[in-house]
């Protein structure tokens, strides 16, 4: 971890989850955060990896996904950009909750998950990427 901030490169693979696991744990400790507070975050980010590793690319080349994770006062930044394409979770369908497992439409599910557990997103293309900036104010242990 470098003055607050880590970043690093994920594979379009699902295996690669391993690695978020263990990079956020070290920045629990560094920053001496709450286990809950880093479930919730590695959660969130999870589900956009996920989503982007599944849905977001249109051939079977490898691809790089890119976290950035800094510390703001308090306030935890994260950064997430590939090149898959072009897909705005912010603004993604909110799922019928109200209805039974077996009528639910597929979708929506984790994008819901994330905005819930998140303070703030935003959303932006830049050229060919996805730049998706979550933000998470940090409880203490």
């Amino acid at each position: 971890m470098n003055e607050g901030k880590i970043s690093f490169e994920f594979r379009s693979n699902l295996s690669e989850l391993d690695k978020l696991h263990r990079n956020l744990e070290e920045l629990r400790k560094s920053l001496g955060m709450s286990k809950k507070a880093i479930f919730q975050i590695n959660l969130a980010i999870e589900e956009v990896l996920s989503n982007i590793i599944l849905y977001g690319y249109t051939d079977k080349a490898e691809h790089l996904i890119k976290i950035t994770i800094w510390d703001q006062n308090r306030t935890l930044n994260i950064r997430i950009e590939d090149d898959g394409i072009p897909f705005n979770p912010v603004e993604a369908k909110v799922p019928d909750l109200e209805c039974s497992l077996e009528e639910r439409q597929i979708g929506g599910l984790g994008c819901h998950i994330m905005r819930s557990l998140m303070d703030d997103i935003v959303y932006k293309r830049r050229g060919n990427k996805n730049v998706l900036t979550m933000k998470k104010t940090i409880e203490d242990t």
